[in-house]
């Protein structure tokens, strides 16, 4: 199977979680508690995978002057569109209670938290497709952190979106299309890598990670304290550690 077609599908198949989680919060009621619960955990698991497969594969391959400049860019990009969906009703798009607004509410909504969605998904699946260049195989803890994450995203989005008033075709028609989104991302990224030299791989990878940890501090942390409280810390430490112990074990 070529190269970048197993990166198209590893990218589905990690952007197929938010679909589980979609799935999960529609047809059942979760509680606050255990949507913040699992959002925590998805958060360190995310932290330790950029940590251990991302920056320091990148700070290999590039060096650490790419890696940071890449680092620092994707943190900033991240930040100002983010900055900006805020203010066209998506800055709660992770959140599970009643503070995501309906498109009577603020006009246009809709569309921002369904762009604020991609943009969550799209940093996480480029990796996935770049892990894959020179013939590696793809990095078991990545996929694991994407997957793992993505649950809870769609979780806690979702029963947003109900509350909202949003129909299921509305909710499942993002999750589906960010789930395809995501394989295309990786393709994409696996392609148009494939002939990069090691600078610009390293400078890519760190663009993704620095708009992931952007994505973690500014949207699932604070949805997972605003009801998990002062567990948050201890349940994100042991997703982190889940994560690095993956990493290690399938290294």
């Amino acid at each position: 199977m070529p190269v970048w077609l197993q990166a198209g599908l590893w990218g589905a198949l990690a952007g197929g979680a938010l679909l589980i989680g979609a799935a999960i919060a529609w047809f059942r009621t979760v509680p606050p508690r255990l949507i913040a619960a699992i959002m925590a955990f998805g958060a360190g698991v995310l932290i330790a995978a950029l940590s251990f497969e991302l920056l320091d594969e990148a700070e290999r391959t590039g060096g650490l002057a790419a890696t940071a400049a890449g680092f620092l860019a994707g943190a900033c990009a991240y930040v100002a569109a983010n900055a900006l969906l805020a203010r066209r009703g998506a800055r709660h798009r992770k959140r599970s209670g009643g503070r995501q607004p309906s498109e009577d509410e603020v006009q246009g909504s809709g569309a921002a938290i369904a762009v604020g969605a991609l943009l969550d998904g799209v940093p996480e699946s480029v990796v996935l497709g770049v892990s894959l260049l020179g013939g590696g195989d793809v990095g078991i803890a990545v996929v694991a952190a994407v997957f793992i994450s993505n649950v809870p995203e769609g979780l806690s989005s979702v029963a947003g979106m109900k509350r909202a008033g949003r129909g299921p075709g509305y909710v499942f028609g993002i999750w589906g299309g960010i789930a395809l989104a995501s394989g295309l991302a990786a393709l994409i990224g696996n392609l148009t890598m494939a002939s990069a030299s090691p600078a610009a791989t390293a400078v890519i990878m760190g663009v993704a990670a620095g708009a992931i940890l952007a994505m973690v501090a500014d949207t699932m942390i604070p949805e997972a304290f605003e009801d998990a409280h002062v567990l948050t810390g201890l349940i994100t430490t042991v997703g982190f550690l889940s994560a690095f112990a993956i990493e290690r074990l399938a290294g």
